[in-house]
């Protein structure tokens, strides 16, 4: 929540970046599926890139930073109203406001991904995945379960997969659904350290909050860790009147450093995923890593946080990125990033591998040196023309059924928390909340 004087969009903006952020993860795993070169600056080391490659441009096909982003704007957005409850001498409504966001926070995580799995399970059960076990692409057939070898069998190995997403990240039925163990536990770091701080004075609960970042930038958590506290120091911006002041004063400093941090962050997050030495621009981010990032750690994922660090710090001070991250249509999207996230990888798995490999036909392989017939190849994409019109077609049904979970599944996980708070709270702690979960 904002400070009364901040304009409204200084958090709707973080909807339209949630939601930006959301359609890449869905592009990035279409990508990974159909076009994995992608993932490297070039065709090979002796090749010129294609457009998709460059930098710049690789970053609406690359879906790391939008993690990094998930993790940031939960420690951004989870931290506004605490700092300003705290920053307005309401320690105690502060801490209130902490524990209640905690608890619903667990319930509006884990509720609508159980169900998202418990889906992904009947549509496995039932043969959903049997076309993508064939289909001719290596991240489809990797991430699409078997049925259970019996009934019993197959009840056991969904609870199995419900404790291990949440124990260790595993989930058979859906593997994206590894991340939200480590969003979940960012949230409650940020939770955490709302708590530990809230009776600091801003100023010092800025120096926490930046030793922390060292404290997680040091330790190799680049998934979430510092990224949440980046978010946490960044609503602390938000709120500091002396610096907004300073910087509506300074409008063609702000506009400058604002630009420059957007150009920097966009081209850190161009970093590839796979042979960086291939190009002479990754090959100059591959040397520069070895100087500012911890050793051993993964350059790929270091890379697309202090990106989306530098992104979103020019995006708060510059009006114009705001009012369009602003825009309805992106906030409409922000609104439905978390159904997105849960729903994208069955249907890809299912509906769009039934578009574009269904129709085609295993080819044969032929016989080896021995003369024994050798299984038939993979299902190849049955047309190119197929591809061009399935794809936008896919991303409308998508939307439409994440606009259907929105508007019935999360309202009923929300009562769902909600009931079981009324029924664990002490009677003057009790507080209804109906808004669905975001992904941040």
């Amino acid at each position: 929540m904002p400070p009364p004087s901040a304009p409204k969009r200084d958090v709707v903006w973080a909807d339209g970046l949630r939601g930006i952020a959301s359609v890449l993860v869905v592009t990035a795993h279409i990508c990974r599926s159909l076009v994995p070169h992608l993932l490297s600056p070039a065709m090979s080391d002796k090749l010129p890139p294609t457009l998709f490659q460059l930098p710049f441009f690789r970053c609406l096909v690359m879906g790391r930073a939008s993690v990094a982003a998930f993790a940031l704007l939960a420690g951004y957005v989870n931290s506004l109203k605490p700092i300003k409850l705290s920053r307005a001498g309401n320690p105690e409504a502060a801490l209130s406001s902490v524990a209640k966001s905690s608890f619903r926070r667990t319930g509006r995580f884990m509720i609508p991904a159980v169900i998202a799995t418990f889906c992904s399970w009947l549509l496995c059960q039932f043969g959903g995945y049997n076309v993508a076990h064939m289909a001719d692409s290596g991240w489809i057939r990797d991430t699409s379960p078997s049925p259970s070898d019996s009934f019993a069998g197959a009840f056991y190995d969904l609870f199995s997969n419900l404790g291990t997403t949440w124990l260790d990240g595993f989930n058979a039925y859906d593997r994206i659904q590894w991340t939200l163990t480590y969003l979940l536990k960012g949230s409650m770091m940020t939770y955490l350290t709302l708590f530990a701080t809230v009776y600091v004075k801003p100023k010092w609960r800025m120096f926490i909050v930046a030793g922390l970042y060292y404290f997680k930038w040091k330790g190799g958590d680049a998934l979430v860790g510092f990224n949440v506290f980046c978010g946490m120091f960044l609503a602390e911006l938000t709120l500091d009147s002396d610096l907004q002041a300073y910087a509506v004063e300074h409008h063609y400093l702000r506009s400058f450093a604002s630009g420059s941090l957007i150009f920097i962050g966009l081209f850190f997050m161009s970093y590839p995923e796979e042979n960086p030495s291939w190009a002479g621009w990754s090959q100059k981010l591959l040397l520069l890593g070895k100087y500012i990032f911890p050793e051993g750690v993964e350059f790929a994922r270091y890379y697309p946080g202090l990106g989306i660090n530098f992104l979103t710090l020019g995006v708060m001070f510059n009006n114009t990125a705001k009012r369009l991250l602003s825009h309805s249509f992106f906030c409409w999207m922000g609104k439905l990033s978390f159904p997105i996230y849960l729903l994208h990888a069955p249907l890809i798995r299912t509906v769009l591998t039934w578009v574009l490999f269904g129709a085609s036909s295993r080819p044969d392989q032929g016989t080896d040196d021995a003369g024994k017939q050798l299984p038939p190849g993979w299902l190849p994409i049955a047309n190119r023309w197929v591809c061009v019109i399935a794809l936008p077609l896919f991303y409308v049904f998508l939307y439409r059924i994440a606009n259907l979970w929105a508007l019935y599944v999360d309202p009923w996980c929300g009562r769902v928390t909600n009931w079981f708070e009324e029924l664990v709270f002490r009677d003057d702690a009790k507080a209804s909340s109906e808004k669905p979960l975001l992904l941040s």
